[in-house]
């Protein structure tokens, strides 16, 4: 299972105090050295896919829709709930991604939320379901409809998928 675990610092967050090196999106370079070697141990286990900081919110923009038509808002100073960063990891359950997200050297404030990303299959497995239930084998049997999808190992494109897993 992929795990998306993003780091929404203090920082960023209502109401929190924010001095000239914060706001500039310079980070204390012991915490960039912890933060290193949390990453160097999540490669070394064979966890880490991906990870990456952002820059600061000055730096940056929302795309939104209203109406169905998109506008643009910032750079802004300050937001709610901003993410500095994420990693994407592979864990064979729930609790061992919960268990890197502990890990990580975070300042007092700081959340980490641990969310897991959706695959194909999971998709796939859905669409098996819905097609299950609105196919009846009389209108199978009458060539109007198709059978829903076999459970079993597939790729994009196939009629086959992998069964759901939960989170």
């Amino acid at each position: 299972m992929r795990f998306l675990m993003l780091m929404i610092p203090a920082v960023y967050q209502p109401g929190a105090k924010v001095d000239e090196t914060s706001r500039a999106g310079i980070p204390d370079p012991g915490k960039v050295a912890a933060m290193m070697k949390l990453n160097e141990e999540l490669n070394a286990a064979g966890a880490l896919i991906a990870l990456d900081g952002l820059h600061p919110l000055s730096r940056g923009a929302r795309i939104g829709f209203k109406g169905g038509k998109p506008f643009t808002d910032g750079p802004f100073a300050q937001s709610k709930e901003v993410i500095g960063g994420y990693w994407i990891i592979r864990c064979a359950s729930v609790a061992e991604a919960l268990a890197w997200a502990r890990r990580v050297p975070a300042d007092d404030g700081d959340v980490i939320e641990v969310r897991r990303i959706q695959e194909m299959d999971d998709f796939c497995a859905q669409s098996a379901m819905l097609s299950a239930r609105s196919v009846t084998p009389e209108m199978i049997g009458q060539g109007l409809g198709a059978p829903p999808a076999p459970v079993g190992r597939g790729g994009v494109g196939s009629r086959t998928c992998l069964a759901p897993s939960s989170m």
